[in-house]
């Protein structure tokens, strides 16, 4: 069984902002492995669990407001009996570009409150954590993270989620070190523009580059991202 935690803020008004992009991967999840709608309220979150694809998942939305994430978490491991490694928690990033992420074993809170909270009530940060890139804020930070994705940003927050929702599922069968290996170099194709100067959607089968030179290359297809073969990029 694997935990996975998203991180946001509960109420209607916070729906859908750059915040709360943690409980929108939650929700990608909940989406594939049909989980939508059994939502159970306990332990000071909103959680689901279920089978999809050979993984047993417990989907955690802690409920308390972003800086008070720590108080689910550690009621949630207590009644699941289950270790830290066990644990993944997705979290926004405005140190990231949108298009990018980071999966860690381990590290520090760094200036985000949820993760701060964790660590408090954890007393250990050695869990994984998926950090999802929503852009660097141009003025107030606060106000940032707390805004909605534009209308141009739109489609790269929906490449992003299934990239998101697919890391969380390399993390569960394959470990974070293979996970972070496959996924930290991958970035959305946010270069393709309309005739009115909006990006349009990249055609199924578009490669993704790595950032990293000589880094994998991951292209989208109808059944999901894949990575090339050396052989297959020639």
């Amino acid at each position: 069984m694997k935990i996975v935690v998203g991180l946001g803020n509960p109420g209607r008004q916070y729906e859908g902002t750059r915040h709360n992009v943690g409980w929108m991967v939650l929700d990608r999840l909940a989406e594939r492995a049909g989980l939508t709608g059994r939502v159970k309220a306990r332990d000071a979150a909103a959680i689901v669990r279920g089978r999809h694809d050979g993984l047993d998942l417990v989907l955690v939305k802690p409920t308390t407001y972003m800086n008070q994430s720590g108080v689910a978490v550690r009621k949630v491991l207590a009644r699941e009996r289950a270790p830290l490694s066990d644990m993944l928690v997705v979290v926004d990033d405005f140190a990231l570009p949108l298009g990018r992420m980071r999966l860690r074993e381990r590290g520090s809170a760094g200036s985000h409150n949820g993760l701060r909270s964790i660590i408090g009530e954890l007393g250990n940060q050695d869990y994984a954590r998926l950090r999802v890139g929503i852009g660097e804020p141009s003025r107030n930070a606060r106000d940032h993270v707390l805004s909605r994705f534009r209308f141009d940003e739109q489609q790269i927050v929906e490449r992003v989620l299934d990239a998101a929702a697919d890391a969380v599922e390399d993390w569960a069968r394959e470990g974070p070190a293979r996970a972070a290996n496959r996924w930290n170099s991958w970035t959305a194709d946010v270069s393709v523009e309309g005739a009115d100067g909006q990006p349009e959607p990249a055609p199924e089968s578009v490669e993704q580059k790595s950032a990293n030179e000589g880094g994998p290359t991951i292209i989208r297809r109808l059944t999901g991202w894949r990575k090339l073969l050396p052989r297959e990029r020639d």
